[in-house]
């Protein structure tokens, strides 16, 4: 099946912890499924050739956790025009703050302005509705994943 690198932006463990199920539910499927909890350029410049899978938190104003900030900064600045890029991104947050999954929209933004394609809509999880952000990910994984279309 396909190759698939999920990068996660994490600081209390939510994400990670989604991205952990996520990853079961694709090699369930047959996918070949690498999670990077601090993921370099060097990571993302291979999967970009396969299928990318995001799962961020926010923090602060709207700003992306430590875990993934430099990986957005290189990707923005060593990276450019990367339309064979195909992508899904599923973003955490917090309803009562002003920037609402900013981290997730942040990224999202930059990959769209450099030709990207993402696959399907941008999942956005509310910690206030949502105590257990993996029980609304997983069904949207999954849907996700049927879009997966290996080269």
């Amino acid at each position: 099946m396909a190759e698939i690198g999920i990068f996660v932006g994490t600081v209390y463990g939510n994400a990670l912890l989604v991205a952990e199920e996520a990853e079961t539910v694709l090699k369930k499927q047959g996918h070949d499924v690498k999670v990077f909890e601090e993921g370099t350029l060097e990571a993302w410049q291979y999967y970009r050739h396969h299928f990318v899978l995001i799962i961020t938190s926010t923090t602060g104003q709207g700003d992306l956790p430590d875990s993934i900030a430099s990986l957005y900064n290189d990707i923005r600045d060593k990276v450019g025009y990367q339309p064979e890029l195909r992508y899904g991104i599923i973003a955490l947050g917090d309803s009562s703050y002003d920037f609402f999954c900013g981290g997730g929209h942040k990224m999202d933004d930059l990959l769209l302005e450099q030709g990207a394609n993402r696959m399907g809509d941008m999942l956005e999880i509310d910690a206030i509705e949502h105590p257990e952000p993996e029980v609304v990910a997983l069904p949207w994984v999954e849907k996700w994943a049927t879009q997966i279309n290996p080269a």
